[in-house]
């Protein structure tokens, strides 16, 4: 019996008690953690695989590779840019799974103020396998009509986002 590794909620975000939550996963051969995580934490790769991120930027300084604690901005789904910190980061290393997640917010109105947990957690399987987990809660207006639309807007570019980020590492 083999066990998988699970995204670490804060409770604010769990899932199911937020507006929207999507998850998404892939298994592949023939590339490693340690690749897919090189290019899941440099954000001046982002826009060559993934096209719905944009004007990534770094308040406070840093970047562009993201690290405990950083402060950064990016726009995505349609949003301006949106006010990030990474709240969890662990590299991958022999028999433990990478770890990344972020908060996201965007403050104003109610009808447009978003909070957002994004989730990532890397991991190498037996046979030379490499688990990819990306996993969102969002909370907010702006999160219930993404939730309604079919198909679901997220599920869909956080897929994209997936497939960018493991043929990026697989190159």
């Amino acid at each position: 019996m083999t066990s998988q590794n699970a995204i670490n909620w804060p409770a604010k975000y769990l899932p199911g008690t937020g507006d929207n939550f999507v998850s998404n996963e892939v298994i592949v051969a023939g590339v490693t953690a340690a690749q897919v995580w090189r290019f899941l934490i440099d954000t001046s790769e982002w826009e060559r695989y993934y096209d719905n991120v944009a004007d990534i930027s770094f308040p406070h300084g840093g970047g562009p590779r993201l690290t405990a604690q950083l402060d950064f901005s990016f726009g995505t789904f349609g949003f301006p840019p949106l006010a990030a910190q990474v709240v969890e980061f662990q590299s991958p290393s022999e028999g433990v799974p990478g770890r990344l997640s972020w908060t996201a917010k965007q403050e104003g109105e109610p009808e447009q103020r978003l909070d957002v947990l994004h989730a990532w957690l890397v991991e190498d399987l037996p046979g030379g396998r490499v688990r990819v987990l990306t996993q969102e809660t969002q909370i907010g207006r702006p999160a219930v009509a993404l939730a309604s639309e079919r198909p679901n807007p997220m599920l869909n570019g956080h897929q994209a986002w997936l497939d960018g980020l493991v043929g990026a590492a697989s190159q």
